[in-house]
């Protein structure tokens, strides 16, 4: 079964022209590449109403678009170490549109992404930082010859 495709409004004012023509409801269906239901349905909601609009539907409206949620995408595959927060400021910088987070996670989700957080590395103190600079030192002096030094700090140099 192919996927659902909404009708736009200038096609469903199309559909509302060319019925007023006289042309079939089926051969409209053809032409606009729909099921001829979506035509019927259209055709009484436009008698009984007038309008070819789509009525106001229950929910929490979206806060993007799906220009937005391109947008969304298109960032997190860009740059892939990119985090929620900067693709929600660069959305905010470009379409001037405030999201929280979790909008942008569900955005990822919704497209097979995942978002990015960043690791919290353990805290160094200054003992660490001295022995970082004491390895640095020592295993990079030009007089010594380097030594391969694998996954341990180099104190006995």
């Amino acid at each position: 079964m192919p996927p659902r495709r909404k009708l736009s409004d200038l096609d469903r004012g199309r559909a509302i022209g060319w019925l007023q023509d006289g042309v079939v409801a089926r051969q409209v269906a053809q032409r606009l590449a729909v099921a001829p239901s979506v035509i019927i349905r259209l055709k009484q909601r436009f008698q009984a109403t007038g309008r070819v609009q789509e009525r106001q539907r229950s929910g929490r409206p979206r806060v993007t678009t799906q220009r937005e949620d391109r947008f969304i995408q298109r960032q997190a595959m860009q740059q892939r170490l990119a985090t929620e927060n900067n693709i929600r400021q660069r959305l905010q910088a470009t379409t001037n549109t405030v999201v929280s987070g979790q909008t942008i996670r569900n955005r990822l989700h919704n497209f097979g992404l995942r978002a990015r957080r960043p690791v919290r590395g353990t805290t160094l103190t200054a003992n660490h930082r001295a022995a970082r600079r004491v390895c640095l030192f020592v295993c990079l002096t030009p007089s010594r010859p380097r030594r391969a030094i694998s996954g341990r700090w180099c104190f006995d140099i």
